[in-house]
């Protein structure tokens, strides 16, 4: 630690997207509607979810969930960068970075977690069939959620709590658009050491366990499918899990491109989070929706309804 190098952070400045000031406006306007698309799709989706009694079922009732937590880390992380585009002030009070990272860990983890526990309800729907309206009770799905969210509180409570036990150097500029946990360490003039012994031991068991639990699921799919390899099978197994799948390797790909295949933050690295906070929302709820029938078959019946209306 060096004390001539340290103070008292009031706010952190953003650096943002690496992009030219003459792109600014091109940019704006092409994230400002990749956002509103996140939001109006998302919503959209919940709604269906909630209207038509069809979809009451333990996966649309975990879509519902997914489709909520989308929405909120892209408005966590989006509108901020939007204002700072549109502002050029890119400077972000202290308490507002804190309580950006700690609402963008909790969403993040909560997608994680949300993700093996629709791999689970995929994997009881194939491999077994005839228990899963006994399995995948009400009350189990409900467990499922409110423990996601639970253990999503408590992992980013930590977190928060062992980073503003820190202090930062007078070079407060954060080379992203949001204040993102590892960046935010790399900030600061304190011993970061237990930081990071927590972030790769409770943090990498966080994000081990349920992406193995989302492999364990698919592999013992693919052993079911590959015992009766017939055509409708093979069909029938990708309308179930296809999209989820799609969602899942959308999901952690971006996130290991950035936490564990770089060694520093540049360019690439920014790229990959703009995939996980506003691509990937954005994409999922026509990710579930264009080969689903029975989201396709609400929005029907809602269109039709809001006609009937007038």
């Amino acid at each position: 630690m060096r004390p001539d190098n340290q103070s008292s952070v009031s706010q952190f400045l953003l650096r943002g997207l690496p992009i030219g000031p003459e792109q600014q406006g091109a940019f704006f306007a092409l994230f400002l509607a990749m956002y509103l698309t996140t939001v109006l799709g998302n919503l959209l989706l919940i709604l269906l979810i909630r209207l038509d009694a069809r979809l009451h079922t333990p996966m649309y009732f975990f879509l519902s969930h997914l489709a909520f937590s989308d929405v909120s880390v892209s408005s966590v992380t989006i509108p901020k960068m939007l204002m700072d585009m549109q502002t050029q002030d890119h400077a972000i009070p202290y308490a507002g970075c804190i309580f950006q990272l700690y609402f963008f860990i909790v969403f993040g983890t909560f997608d994680n977690l949300l993700l093996a526990a629709m791999a689970y309800d995929r994997y009881v729907a194939v491999c077994h069939p005839l228990h899963y309206p006994t399995i995948m009770r009400e009350e189990l799905c409900v467990l499922l959620v409110a423990a996601s969210w639970f253990v999503s509180s408590v992992h980013a409570l930590l977190h928060t709590l062992l980073l503003v036990r820190l202090s930062f150097c007078t070079d407060s500029t954060i080379n992203h658009f949001f204040c993102d946990l590892t960046v935010l360490l790399k900030l600061s003039c304190s011993n970061i050491s237990l930081n990071e012994l927590v972030l790769f031991t409770e943090g990498g068991i966080l994000y081990i366990l349920p992406l193995a639990s989302v492999l364990g699921s698919y592999i013992c799919i693919g052993t079911v499918i590959l015992r009766v390899p017939t055509t409708k099978g093979l069909l029938k197994a990708f309308s179930t899990c296809g999209s989820h799948l799609f969602v899942v390797s959308l999901y952690y790909g971006t996130l290991a491109s950035v936490y564990f295949f770089s060694s520093s933050w540049d360019s690439k690295d920014i790229i990959a989070s703009v995939m996980y906070t506003v691509v990937t929302p954005m994409l999922n709820p026509f990710i579930y929706s264009l080969r689903n029938r029975d989201i396709k078959q609400a929005l029907e019946m809602l269109v039709n309804r809001a006609y009937f209306l007038k």
